[in-house]
């Protein structure tokens, strides 16, 4: 059962809305989709990680903080308009970057579910295009962003935004507490 969970989550989070309308489709995963994706992909490790999961889930919650954090950052000197002409924070992609970190970290511990994870980024990524709030380039950078700062939180021993204070026990970390530190 612990190893279908993820798959069953998957099939609920990327069955098509009830309509075969392809912009109800990226509606729904660049809205409720995407909430759902990073919520289900953070917490998830809690329920299938065992004594790991704390860990797993602090760390795919610090990559995500911290990509967003960047791709904001970035959103503010760029001012790239929108294909739908609706502002000019179009660069890079918010939705992609936070999908891509967390697929990234959930690959890593989870690497036969890694076509699943980036698959499910993909998605999003995809349907910010089709809903004209992103360019392709966006989405691209938006995707790199995401992987190459989970990439690099997964590299440091406690963290860049949050940092669990470990208590080594032999081989065994465990989750004590948590602190916030600033990214800037």
């Amino acid at each position: 059962m612990k190893k279908l969970l993820p798959f069953a989550v998957a099939a609920a989070l990327f069955s098509a809305p009830s309509h075969a309308d392809t912009n109800s489709a990226s509606k729904f995963a660049s809205g409720a989709g995407t909430v759902l994706y990073l919520g289900i992909g953070t917490l998830l490790p809690l329920a299938t990680d065992g004594k790991a999961g704390k860990e797993h889930s602090i760390r795919a919650a610090d990559s995500i903080l911290t990509s967003v954090a960047i791709s904001e950052a970035l959103k503010r000197v760029v001012h790239e308009e929108r294909p739908d002409k609706s502002d000019d924070q179009s660069f890079p992609s918010t939705h992609a970057t936070a999908a891509f970190a967390l697929a990234t970290v959930q690959s890593h511990y989870h690497p036969k579910q890694a076509l699943l994870w980036y698959g499910g980024a993909t998605l999003i990524g995809a349907s910010r295009v089709d809903l004209d709030k992103h360019h392709w380039h966006d989405v691209a950078a938006g995707a790199a962003l995401g992987y190459f700062t989970a990439k690099f939180e997964l590299k440091q021993s406690r963290g860049l935004i949050l940092r669990p204070f470990l208590k080594r026990e032999g081989a065994t970390r465990t989750v004590q507490g948590l602190q916030v530190t600033h990214l800037f």
